[in-house]
């Protein structure tokens, strides 16, 4: 599999996971602007969306880490890093960015 087929099945499974814990999460944090993350040293890929929920207001990277778990972090929209959590797994990943959401 090369890198671009790699970065984009990452991309799609994090969806798919996120989908699969609440499928109207995506719709409920007013999720657009979907970009796959390419793979880097400290992580494998991951994803990155524009959200404009209740509370957080910018961009959601979700990171998937060589050691098969997920960081998460929340840049504003002055793309400042607001939050990061770490030793996330996929079927934590919706209630982790809700708690940031304050659901």
């Amino acid at each position: 599999m090369d890198t671009t087929s790699q970065t984009m099945a990452i991309a799609e499974t994090i969806l798919e996971q996120i989908q699969y814990g609440d499928r109207y999460a995506l719709w409920a944090w007013g999720a657009t602007n979907f970009v796959a993350l390419q793979e880097s040293k400290e992580y494998q890929g991951g994803l990155e969306f524009k959200v404009n929920g209740l509370t957080h207001k910018g961009w959601v990277k979700v990171c998937l880490r060589w050691v098969d778990d997920y960081t998460i972090v929340f840049v504003n929209q002055n793309r400042e890093v607001v939050k990061t959590t770490e030793g996330i797994y996929c079927d934590m990943l919706v209630p982790a960015i809700d708690w940031i959401e304050g659901k």
